[in-house]
């Protein structure tokens, strides 16, 4: 397992898992517009050169977003979502952040289960919030 920050290089095999991964994904654009914001930063891990799981935060003074989390099918539950939200953790400490939030599918338990661990909380749901009228679990974090 490598694990490094995205290149430019790097966006269409993430947009590939983005579209494998979600019903609603982001575009190849939408992760461009992301990763030229300043206060974008973005992880991954790769398995024989393939990416199988990613991640991206932005950061603005105290606060922390993660914006994305996914891992390949094929690579859940064994890790490397936890790799993949330390390191995001990681660098919103480095950059000044004290508190991190980020969005979740009502129906996304695994997903839940893996921030929990990582020891967010569930703050509110916001309704309607997907394309497709699903709810969303706002969760945050403080950080030490």
């Amino acid at each position: 397992m490598n694990g490094r920050t995205w290149t430019m290089g790097d966006l269409d095999g993430i947009a590939a898992l983005e579209k494998e991964c979600f019903s609603d994904p982001w575009n190849r654009r939408m992760l461009a517009e992301s990763f030229l914001s300043e206060r974008f930063h973005g992880v991954l891990l790769e398995e024989e050169g393939a990416i199988v799981a990613y991640g991206g935060v932005s950061v603005l003074f105290e606060e922390a977003e993660i914006q994305l989390v996914a891992v390949s099918e094929m690579f859940r539950r064994c890790g490397r979502g936890r790799k993949i939200m330390d390191d995001l953790l990681e660098i919103a400490v480095g950059l000044g952040a004290r508190r991190a939030y980020l969005e979740v599918r009502v129906s996304n338990a695994s997903a839940q289960i893996l921030y929990l661990k990582c020891g967010f909380r569930g703050l509110y749901c916001r309704t309607r919030y997907y394309p497709d009228g699903e709810d969303a679990i706002v969760m945050a974090k403080e950080l030490d």
